[in-house]
C-alpha cells in the first residue's frame, strides 16, 4: 500500500509537530513498530529545525512523503544555500548547534542533499520500515496474494 502526501509550512517551528503527528499517525495506521516510528520522526524533526533555521530567505518550506514497498521516503525542500558536505564527527560538547545532521545519518537508512545555488536545498531521508507483528503478517500475505 502506497502512501504520498506533502505540506507547505511556515519557515516556523510551529509546524514541526504537525508534520511528526502527520507522518507518525501515517506509519502507525500501517502497523510499522514504534522504534522505527521514532528513528523516522527525529531525522525528519532535525531535516525540518535546520530547514526553519536555514531555509534561506524563503518564507514557507516543505515536507514531502512516500510510504509504500516497505520503506518511507522523506524530503524536506526549503530556499536555503545548504551544506558544502557532511560533517565528519560531533561537534564538541560545549556547542549547542550542529549535531542535527549526524544525528539524521544515525537514525536512517540512507540520508542525501541535492543543493542548488540560490535555489534551494533538498534533505532526502530514506528508512526500512520495520513491522509490528501483526502488520508483518498482513504484508506478507498481501505480497503473496499480488503474486498470485
Amino acid at each position: 500500500m502506497d502512501f504520498e502526501f506533502s505540506l507547505a509550512l511556515p519557515r516556523d517551528a510551529v509546524g514541526i509537530p504537525m508534520v511528526r503527528r502527520v507522518l507518525s499517525d501515517a506509519l502507525r495506521s500501517l502497523g510499522v513498530t514504534e522504534d522505527c516510528i521514532a528513528d523516522i520522526l527525529l531525522a525528519v524533526s532535525e531535516a525540518c529545525a535546520n530547514a526553519v533555521r536555514h531555509g534561506g530567505p524563503a518564507s514557507r518550506y516543505e515536507v514531502v512523503a512516500a510510504i509504500g514497498h516497505g520503506r518511507c521516503d522523506v524530503r524536506v525542500i526549503d530556499g536555503g544555500a545548504g551544506l558544502i558536505r557532511m560533517p565528519e564527527h560531533y561537534p564538541p560538547c560545549d556547542t549547542e548547534n550542529g549535531r542535527g545532521l549526524l544525528i539524521m545519518q544515525s537514525v536512517v537508512d540512507d540520508i542525501s542533499f541535492d543543493i542548488a545555488p540560490g535555489l534551494g536545498t533538498t534533505v532526502r531521508l530514506l528508512k526500512h520500515l520495520d513491522w509490528s507483528d501483526k502488520a508483518a503478517h498482513l504484508h506478507s500475505r498481501s505480497r503473496v496474494l499480488a503474486s498470485v
